[in-house]
């Protein structure tokens, strides 16, 4: 039991660095391939330190939208910009006209208009939500970073992956159906169950995060498989951030 929970710890600092540029002390013969099983948990982790965040500034008498815009800078940083590069990459993809030339495009590393635009309509899209939540801000960073990454999973699990490598191949390994979904579904579920315990009155915050959420997600890993007729190692990342802007957009409406 001792070694199980050991393996599992070392997996999730896997996961940590992997999809965040939290520092993290070095720990030698680190083992990469299952850091998607730990994705949404860093997600709820990330969503966390940044609720702490905006709690924090709050005190400082900052007006609420440079308080959001602030965050999500931040919210920048924390990933490395792991996710929304992905986002820009596929915008760019999905621009062009010629299906086979689009994942040649994905690769290319320089960023084109549509790129930048999609960049610049997610970073809009979480700081006019974030702003536009007076309260319970903590939480909808919290769930709108682990849906993020549920989402991923959703690709991973349940749609092909459209190079024979890459930066995102691998994961396919570590999430091959619908069971390996399971247990960070039931912890987003859980995050919803809390809410609720916590406070009563917040039922029904709680049930539009656990709906939006699960709704938003899904369709939106349905929605690049649709376009692209599967997913890259980029449109993982896309799914992160586009699930993450939409659900805060959503959410507003239970605010």
């Amino acid at each position: 039991m001792l070694q199980w929970c050991k393996q599992k710890l070392l997996q999730l600092v896997a996961s940590i660095i992997f999809y965040s540029a939290i520092p993290l002390p070095y720990i030698k013969d680190l083992e990469f391939k299952q850091v998607a099983c730990f994705a949404p948990v860093v997600g709820l982790m990330i969503g966390g330190i940044l609720g702490l965040l905006d709690t924090a500034i709050s005190y400082l008498n900052i007006s609420i939208l440079t308080r959001s815009a602030l965050v999500v800078c931040v919210w920048i940083a924390i990933t490395g910009g792991l996710h929304l590069d992905g986002a820009m990459d596929t915008a760019d993809g999905l621009a062009v006209t010629d299906p086979e030339r689009r994942l040649q495009v994905m690769v290319d590393s320089a960023t084109g208009a549509f790129g930048a635009m999609a960049a610049i309509a997610i970073l809009l899209l979480k700081t006019a939500a974030l702003s536009d939540l007076s309260e319970n801000r903590y939480l909808a960073l919290i769930a709108a970073c682990g849906w993020g990454r549920w989402g991923q999973q959703i690709a991973i699990a349940f749609y092909p992956y459209l190079k024979p490598t890459g930066k995102g191949a691998f994961h396919k390994q570590a999430i091959r159906s619908y069971q390996d979904v399971l247990p960070s579904f039931f912890l987003l579920l859980g995050l919803s169950g809390l809410i609720w315990l916590i406070n009563p009155q917040n039922l029904v915050l709680a049930m539009g995060i656990m709906m939006i959420g699960s709704v938003i997600s899904s369709s939106t890993a349905a929605w690049f498989n649709h376009k692209l007729g599967g997913h890259t190692g980029d449109t993982y990342g896309a799914v992160v951030e586009w699930t993450e802007a939409l659900f805060l957009c959503l959410l507003t409406s239970f605010s």
